[in-house]
């Protein structure tokens, strides 16, 4: 065999290089919308509004947010927005219309209905005495928001709930659900003054593309209008998320948001209707209820307040590319230089699939390194969450570096049993004990996230990216350095066994049109050949 010269592995990382910038090129090529999302020229009807900040909540009963805290959010809503929507008089919320007069905003004011009869009279009494001393401010009563849809509370019992409340005072009453509700429970429009509807393009049991989103609010607004031809119409909620899983078709992105929310807003002033965006701030606490996509629907920062599309400037997924980008390119430096000096401190000569399968990692981990990061900020949520997508993400730069050592140095793949066994058949290295545990970390996670998507999978993340950082330099050092000798462990191929059923049944049940399903389902089943063809030796009794 003649030798590698050293222009090999050059050729390949200036390639790696390349690609990963290549890449970040396209990912990160921002868009220019006509209409801003946020245009202080052009202000918003009307905008829902909660309050919570950091580690705030409403789940928490005790929760109480100050005055001062609603007053700082309206001084800078104003700017943008004549109206705010809010859902209930709790934790401090029956203080927004006394800060809404001192700034000039109107006000829909919610009134938060449940099967708690008690808490309901004190929500309707609340609101009624608040309507009667903010006349100017407060413009609508919202009397229950989808608890139709929640079950909590049957038509018959909402429709008077409604008529007690009109009974008291004179603003229009109205009731707020998904749009579907409305039309199964035709009694409840006869109760309000108006109809107002929530339009959730990304929730629909058919979720509806981004680029599909604005016509399809427009074609169940024009629907409703039709089944319910004697009132007005309020989108009461329509939007998209900045971040989180796709459902089908339905990728939650900045631009997808900016996009969505732009083309919205051009269609109400075109066709004359209200509207009311969800929502003003990203909400984290929501994210316990419906995952990573839960907290991310508002137009500012949750934690710095900051506008996310300020007008005039283009709008790309990842602001911060290009220090993404030179990580990327930081890694793949790393894991060529961890192969180098493998073979400087033991000479021999490797074949050239050894330094494909180091380009190859390399360049897999430098190319989703800033997307693995990314994605670690967006979806790690509370001790656990940061744990676990933090292990994964450190995983997937250790995995390329470690593999890189291996694949240079001739070692195969090591088996759980070489970790975990017999004290006889452990290797005493670190190096290989440290890839080791990188594998059974990764694999652990994947059977424990692989397994969520298959029994609870409607709020779950698809760990894509950091997945495949990790799993791509195992599958490449199990193809070029496989153990032709030893037995299958019975570990890997249970938990083989594991992945490869639940990225089945996790590709027939999200869909083909779903590419973060589809592309975890494929890392899975990388992974699962991996394990499967591993070898262990037997080690004398």
């Amino acid at each position: 065999m003649e030798p590698i010269s050293l222009r090999t592995p050059l050729a390949l990382l200036i390639s790696s290089l390349a690609m990963i910038a290549a890449l970040w090129w396209w990912v990160a090529t921002p868009i220019t919308l006509a209409r801003a999302p946020i245009d202080p020229n052009a202000k918003l009807q009307c905008v829902s509004y909660a309050p919570f900040r950091d580690l705030q909540t409403p789940l928490v009963p005790a929760t109480h947010i100050a005055p001062e805290q609603i007053a700082q959010d309206l001084a800078q809503l104003v700017g943008i927005t004549d109206c705010v929507r809010t859902y209930s008089i709790e934790n401090g919320l029956d203080q927004v219309p006394a800060q809404a007069a001192k700034v000039g905003l109107k006000v829909i004011q919610g009134i938060w209905l449940s099967s708690n009869k008690l808490k309901n009279l004190t929500q309707i009494a609340t609101a009624v005495s608040l309507s009667k001393q903010y006349p100017g401010v407060i413009t609508a009563l919202v009397v229950g928001n989808e608890v139709l849809l929640r079950g909590e509370m049957t038509a018959a019992d909402l429709a008077a709930n409604i008529r007690a409340v009109k009974a008291q005072v004179t603003v229009p009453v109205t009731y707020a659900d998904v749009w579907e509700f409305w039309l199964r429970n035709r009694e409840v429009y006869e109760a309000v003054d108006f109809v107002t509807i929530h339009i959730l393009p990304y929730w629909e049991d058919m979720p509806v593309r981004a680029k599909l989103a604005a016509g399809h609010v427009d074609d169940i607004r024009k629907r409703m209008a039709v089944a319910f031809p004697g009132k007005e119409i309020l989108i009461g909620e329509t939007g998209w998320p900045s971040a989180g899983r796709m459902r089908e078709g339905a990728l939650p992105s900045r631009t997808n948001q900016a996009r969505v929310v732009s083309e919205i807003l051009d269609l109400a002033k075109r066709e004359g209707f209200r509207v009311n965006l969800i929502e003003a701030y990203d909400q984290p606490w929501k994210r316990q209820l419906e995952g990573t996509v839960g907290g991310y629907w508002g137009l500012f920062d949750a934690f710095k307040r900051a506008v996310k599309y300020p007008p005039g400037e283009p709008i790309s997924n990842y602001p911060l590319w290009k220090w993404q980008m030179g990580c990327g390119m930081g890694l793949s430096v790393l894991v060529f230089l961890a192969g180098w000096l493998t073979l400087r401190r033991r000479p021999w000569q490797p074949r050239l699939t050894s330094w494909i399968a180091v380009g190859t990692s390399a360049t897999s981990a430098g190319m989703l390194l800033g997307i693995a990061a990314d994605k670690m900020i967006y979806e790690s949520y509370g001790i656990g969450g940061w744990l676990q997508w933090g292990a994964l993400l450190a995983a997937g730069i250790l995995s390329p570096i470690l593999c890189a050592y291996a694949a240079m140095s001739g070692r195969p793949l090591p088996t759980f049993l070489e970790l975990l066994g017999p004290r006889a058949g452990r290797t005493g290295s670190v190096l290989p004990v440290l890839l080791g545990l990188v594998l059974i970390v990764t694999t652990l996670i994947s059977a424990e996230t692989a397994l969520g998507f298959a029994f609870d999978p409607r709020y779950k993340d698809f760990p894509f990216a950091a997945l495949t950082m990790a799993v791509v330099p195992f599958a490449c050092l199990m193809l070029v350095n496989r153990p032709m000798e030893g037995v299958r462990p019975i570990a890997e191929s249970a938990f083989a066994g594991v992945l490869v059923a639940s990225a089945l049944f996790m590709g027939f049940n999200e869909g083909a049109q779903n590419w973060q399903s589809m592309w975890t389902c494929a890392v899975y089943l990388g992974l699962a050949l991996t394990l499967w063809r591993a070898r262990a030796v037997q080690i004398p009794k």
